[in-house]
């Protein structure tokens, strides 16, 4: 059996979830929105921070919460759901019927198996989009970020990668559009999503906290938002003079730019939602919270190349010293953006 939809838009992204979803609901709401604007509506903003045994190195760090793609339609007021499966069987049936029916179809998996990325380590949670399959070919037909174009992929490759054998697993986790209604209006969305991501990143919603501890086994320290931002500074500074310290220098600037975040550990993201949200509604975002935001993106991606060049130099002192100044800094900043931002969303209420 083949089957193949033709009719989708496939627009490169600098983040595979954000990406995901704006070509989604641009295909099922008709809404044609910024990258950074999905990420922001979907809550995006996060720290994450977990000590994890089984990796190398032994710890992992996102700039985004886990449930950015639902919470967007959170957000929006559309009627998408997300749903695992343990049964691999079973859950590849369920897409595949969302494919002979014509729907494109959200799903999610290890990076690492999927064969036409070629990728060298493990990062589960890759979001990418099914437009078809051929069951004779053993091929599926994927929307990823890089290409405006379907990639191919084996179907064994897809089976490994959406219920890994090792690692975390998303259990064949994928997301359906019930219909293409939009029950909010952007204004509404964007301070929403506002409020979520503030009451996130300030622990008083702790569900992405309980979600990738669930996720890592609950082996070791997991901490989300500002305390996760600091957590990380904590791990940081207990670096120097480990054996693997260079590894992990390499993995935390990979976390920044190139693991798809669109720049900055995702701030490049939320810096262009602070400024679309501040032209919906000057009362949300001032324009300095906009600046403080452009300003944490700078400095995280500046941050990039110096832990490149202390990786390469792993017993420079000074070096470790700008390293650990640099990330407090950005902790200073995003908890300053923060507290701005729910004082305004009180102030709002």
């Amino acid at each position: 059996m083949r089957a193949m939809i033709d009719d989708f838009r496939i627009v490169p992204a600098g983040h595979c979830g954000s990406g995901s979803m704006r070509n989604l609901i641009y295909h099922y709401c008709g809404l044609d929105l910024p990258e950074g604007v999905v990420f922001g509506l979907g809550a995006g903003l996060d720290a994450v921070y977990f000590e994890y045994p089984d990796a190398s190195p032994p710890f992992m760090a996102f700039g985004r919460g886990s449930t950015m793609e639902a919470d967007i339609a959170r957000t929006l007021g559309i009627d998408y759901s997300e749903q695992m499966e343990p049964d691999n069987d079973k859950a590849w049936e369920d897409v595949k019927a969302e494919i002979l029916a014509g729907r494109p179809t959200m799903l999610s998996g290890d990076i690492f198996y999927l064969d036409y990325r070629e990728y060298t380590v493990h990062f589960p949670g890759h979001r990418f989009v099914l437009l078809g399959f051929d069951e004779e070919a053993g091929e599926v037909y994927i929307a990823d970020r890089i290409n405006d174009y379907p990639e191919t992929c084996s179907m064994q490759a897809l089976v490994q990668s959406r219920n890994p054998p090792v690692g975390i697993s998303t259990y064949n986790q994928w997301g359906k559009f019930q219909s293409g209604e939009v029950r909010h209006s952007l204004t509404e969305a964007a301070a929403l999503a506002l409020r979520i991501t503030v009451e996130r990143m300030q622990g008083v919603d702790t569900s992405q906290r309980d979600l990738m501890a669930a996720a890592a086994g609950g082996q070791g320290r997991c901490e989300t938002g500002l305390s996760g931002l600091a957590a990380l500074c904590d791990a940081v500074d207990s670096w120097p003079g480990l054996d693997d310290a260079a590894e992990r220098l390499v993995y935390l600037d990979n976390a920044i730019v190139k693991f798809g975040t669109g720049g900055g550990f995702f701030r490049n993201h939320f810096a262009v939602f602070l400024a679309w949200a501040r032209e919906r509604d000057t009362a949300l975002v001032s324009a300095d919270d906009v600046a403080l935001a452009v300003r944490a993106a700078e400095r995280w991606n500046a941050l990039s190349p110096a832990l490149r060049e202390l990786a390469a130099a792993p017993h420079a002192e000074a070096a470790w010293q700008t390293v650990s100044g640099r990330l407090r800094g950005i902790l200073q900043d995003e908890t300053m953006l923060i507290e701005q931002l729910g004082m305004r969303l009180q102030q709002a209420a």
